[in-house]
């Protein structure tokens, strides 16, 4: 092999397992993927050194998520490089899929490597990097690239007894991802006076009333109708502030969504820490796993009848949930996005509810339960739909495309 992609575990386990799924198309397009172990970063450098130098006449590219092996590790970064680190000493191109607003990455942008490249997971994020960070290279056909879905039974036939039907799924209503309530994120809020505190929890309010608008853009209202008088490096410099903002609209709506099904008698399967914090009138009808691996997540999501999902405030993108459920036969139920909207249809491929009334999820789920077979035509559309346009191969594929198709 002539061309060699370096992958990064021992980080997020998430991230670690999406780079193994892309791993597989990666070595099927003839890649040799070098596998870098971030939890011994020193020692991990010393053999990537190690193995460039030996293997430096073929084409190396490195894929990574949230900046994992550009973000100052130890062995990658330092003296011993003339450049500062190994990635622009060897002039290695990096890929860089930011799966989360940019606002949180704001100090790695700026030691990013020089042949680098971002891959953003919403068009809004998009928007963001080139108002913000005109200077920062996306990656080719304008740095979009939605997150994929894993089929934990690659190659099946959807009308084939293999496929687990309706009837044999024991969990009604799944839903997987963590919860933390949002006394938890005070915290963020702790170094800033009065006024601050109450201009950041302003944000959230609006935001909650208007689930529509971005947290970037409820800001910069805010500020001009304040008559505060900024340039974009200004804005710029109090976006980081803004994850407090992000993470509480976020879990106020999960738990908004949970809560509503659990109260209306829905019983929920949680797969994800902090649903025992959870307050809402029924809490018995919350059955709380706890923290799982993504593996599990797709095994119990393979034996449920209904998928829940609540967008991560991405208003132009996707989040793997969704294709997850696709892929493995449970009924995908989620507030939109113009990405969903456009690829999927209501009541044919998926099921959407509106943030504006949650309630109408909860209405929704029961009625869809009641109708095994309703499930099974929509489940049996999504596969089909899914498994052609939003796996990680098809991800990866346009990732390789993008590789060889461009002079990086």
């Amino acid at each position: 092999m002539d061309k060699v992609v370096i992958l990064f575990k021992g980080g997020v386990e998430t991230q670690e397992f999406f780079s193994i799924e892309m791993a597989k198309t990666f070595e099927a397009h003839g890649y040799e993927v070098y596998w870098f172990d971030l939890v011994v970063s020193g020692v991990s450098a010393r053999l990537l050194s190690d193995f460039y130098f030996k293997n430096k006449a073929k084409q190396f590219v490195a894929f990574t998520f949230n900046f994992s092996g550009i973000a100052g590790e130890d062995g990658l970064f330092g003296e011993e490089y003339k450049s500062g680190n190994f990635w622009d000493d060897t002039e290695i191109p990096v890929f860089n899929m930011v799966v989360d607003h940019p606002l949180y990455y704001h100090k790695y942008l700026s030691a990013r490597p020089g042949r680098y490249y971002q891959i953003c997971i919403d068009k809004n994020h998009v928007r963001y990097m080139k108002r913000f960070f005109p200077d920062v290279r996306l990656a080719p056909r304008g740095g979009f690239l939605p997150l994929g879905g894993t089929e934990i039974n690659a190659g099946r036939n959807i009308l084939s007894e293999r496929y687990l039907p309706v009837e044999k799924r024991n969990i009604n209503v799944i839903f997987t991802g963590n919860y933390t309530p949002l006394k938890h994120f005070d915290r963020f809020l702790e170094p800033f006076d009065r006024e601050y505190q109450e201009f950041y929890r302003g944000l959230v309010d609006e935001l909650i009333s208007h689930p529509d608008r971005l947290v970037e853009d409820a800001a910069e209202n805010s500020l001009r109708q304040q008559g505060v008088e900024f340039n974009d490096d200004e804005l710029k410099s109090i976006m980081p502030n803004l994850m407090f903002v992000d993470l509480s609209v976020r879990f106020y709506f999960r738990a908004r969504v949970i809560a509503a099904l659990a109260d209306s008698g829905v019983e929920v399967h949680t797969f994800g820490a902090g649903w025992d914090l959870l307050e809402c009138a029924h809490p018995e009808n919350i059955i709380k796993a706890g923290s799982v691996s993504s593996q599990t997540c797709l095994d119990m999501i393979s034996c449920s009848k209904i998928s829940v999902n609540v967008m991560p405030w991405f208003k132009r993108g996707a989040h793997d949930r969704v294709f997850n459920s696709m892929l493995n036969g449970a009924l995908c139920v989620t507030d939109g996005s113009t990405y969903l909207n456009k690829h999927f249809e209501h009541g044919t491929d998926i099921c959407f509810y509106s943030l504006w009334n949650v309630s109408e999820a909860a209405e929704q789920i029961k009625r869809l339960l009641a109708d095994w077979n309703m499930i099974e035509a929509i489940t049996g559309s999504a596969y089909r739909k899914c498994v052609e346009s939003h796996t990680w191969k098809c991800r990866t594929e346009e990732l390789i495309e993008w590789i060889e198709g461009e002079k990086l």
